[in-house]
């Protein structure tokens, strides 16, 4: 007889009642070929004993395992396992997430296998990320509000159902007039797509955009989650050099001359990772040159919100006259990183089709949660937590560039940006920022490492330092713990 005593092992505290565990425990001893078809089980009384239960509870699991198909009662002789199972061999379990070393089960595309896992800012502590917004600020409980105010109505039952892969209609009402408002875009709620933040549009687009042979311009530095879903499409990347007025467009036209590009990948607000904003005359070339070429323009606009000294220039998207540009935008960016809402715009026909390929990835977003921005669209709260937030934001720049200049004019060379939540600062070459981030959290401080930014044309000694989500007492005390590391 087997050792069933060690081999069902019972819980008494688990929510899952004592007879169905030993029926589990029997299946899994079945399905690893401990016990094969027509062995016999042991007799309720003698189960009992072994593993210290109640009989009519080893009746009550034996009658389950009859009844799901794995054990047969013979009259007068017990319990058997079905003899009509399949032969399955015994083989020894590998330990639980131990590497084998041995073959995969099944083949598979591992086109991940170099990427590491993205950094988790959800745990508390002291941290410098790179240009995230302050998310004590967003006003999540209004937001919270409506969405508890809009399930409880009788209408928002509704929202419970399915809707439109292209995301609440009340929402792309909601942005049209927000994009026609803030960034003189004029676009039908019809021609906007509600996207799980811009990563997703930049997925979406990549899909529909790009086959293996297509080439998609960059910057030399540049997102790398983009470059990223650019690979994963099967594109090939070409670097176009970036300097203090944006990508050097003169330099694309260059190779335009020379090959076929499918698209142009650009941030033309606040550049990532260089914080750099694309000239007005860059922009105009561009344009000229997607209609010349027929290639299309991919508009990262991220953090068009925050612009702290002067008006920002109108998007690309806003003066595409020959419809070339697909814009993408982020609500995240602006309220909460962990609240995912973007959108995305372009020609009605293609927004059709992301639509479509976003209805086979996620078949539609949280409709409640849509509509419940669109409320504070419409009610003004938006408006007046990205006027509240651009005041407090300048106001943390102004200080971290104070303290950078006095404290780290040796060590840390910048250029004060305009916008957007970060500061591209450069290191001095002696600095090793890998060693300076272990450090720094030896210290109590989480800073990224600069490794991130880099790819196989860019290797600066430098990183985005963000301010916006470190108030002043915050601001100092991560500051200082840098300083005491880079000296």
């Amino acid at each position: 007889m087997l050792p069933y005593k060690s081999l069902i092992q019972i819980d008494r505290n688990a929510p899952v009642t004592i007879y169905i565990q030993v029926c589990n425990s029997f299946i899994s001893l079945i399905t690893n070929g401990t016990l094969q078809p027509s062995d016999i089980l042991p007799s309720s009384r003698i189960l009992a004993e072994l593993i210290g239960i109640n009989r009519n509870t080893v009746k009550l699991a034996y009658e389950e395992l009859i009844s799901q198909g794995w054990a047969e009662s013979v009259e007068r002789k017990g319990v058997f396992v079905l003899s009509k199972l399949p032969v399955i061999s015994k083989n020894k379990l590998p330990e639980t997430n131990k590497n084998t070393g041995k073959q995969e089960s099944f083949l598979w595309t591992n086109k991940f296998k170099n990427a590491g896992p993205g950094r988790n800012f959800q745990r508390s502590g002291l941290a410098i990320d790179d240009g995230f917004p302050d998310v004590r600020l967003a006003p999540v409980d209004q937001l919270m509000r409506e969405y508890r105010s809009l399930s409880k109505k009788f209408y928002g039952k509704n929202f419970l159902k399915y809707g439109s892969s292209k995301g609440s209609e009340h929402l792309r009402v909601s942005i049209s007039n927000y994009l026609l408002n803030t960034r003189g875009l004029a676009v039908s709620s019809e021609n906007i797509v509600i996207t799980k933040g811009s990563q997703m549009g930049i997925y979406l687009t990549a899909q529909l955009l790009l086959n293996t042979s297509d080439t998609v311009a960059v910057g030399i530095s540049n997102y790398s989650f983009a470059d990223d879903t650019f690979k994963y499409s099967g594109a090939g990347l070409i670097r176009i050099p970036v300097d203090a007025s944006g990508m050097d467009i003169d330099y694309l036209e260059e190779i335009l001359q020379k090959q076929k590009i499918k698209a142009v990948y650009i941030i033309p607000h606040h550049h990532f990772p260089t914080t750099v904003t694309l000239s007005m005359e860059r922009r105009l070339k561009l344009l000229t040159l997607a209609k010349e070429y027929r290639f299309a323009i991919i508009e990262d606009d991220y953090d068009f919100d925050y612009h702290y000294e002067n008006k920002p220039y109108l998007p690309l998207a806003s003066i595409d006259h020959h419809h070339n540009v697909i814009y993408i935008g982020s609500i995240s960016k602006t309220f909460a990183p962990a609240l995912r809402i973007g959108f995305m715009t372009g020609p009605l026909a293609f927004i059709d089709a992301v639509a479509s390929l976003r209805g086979l990835i996620d078949k539609q977003g949280d409709t409640l949660l849509e509509d419940a921005f669109s409320v504070l669209f419409n009610n003004g709260e938006m408006e007046r937590h990205f006027r509240k937030s651009l005041k407090i934001y300048k106001q943390r720049r102004n200080l971290f560039c104070d303290i950078l200049q006095s404290d780290f004019k040796d060590v840390i060379e910048f250029e004060m940006p305009e916008g957007g939540l970060a500061i591209w600062s450069k290191f001095d070459s002696k600095i090793d920022l890998i060693k300076m981030s272990e450090n720094a959290l030896k210290n109590g401080l989480s800073i990224d490492n600069g490794n991130f930014y880099k790819n196989e044309s860019f290797a600066a000694n430098a990183m985005r330092l963000g301010f916006a989500s470190l108030d002043e007492k915050e601001m100092v005390k991560a500051l200082d713990i840098l300083k005491r590391v880079t000296q």
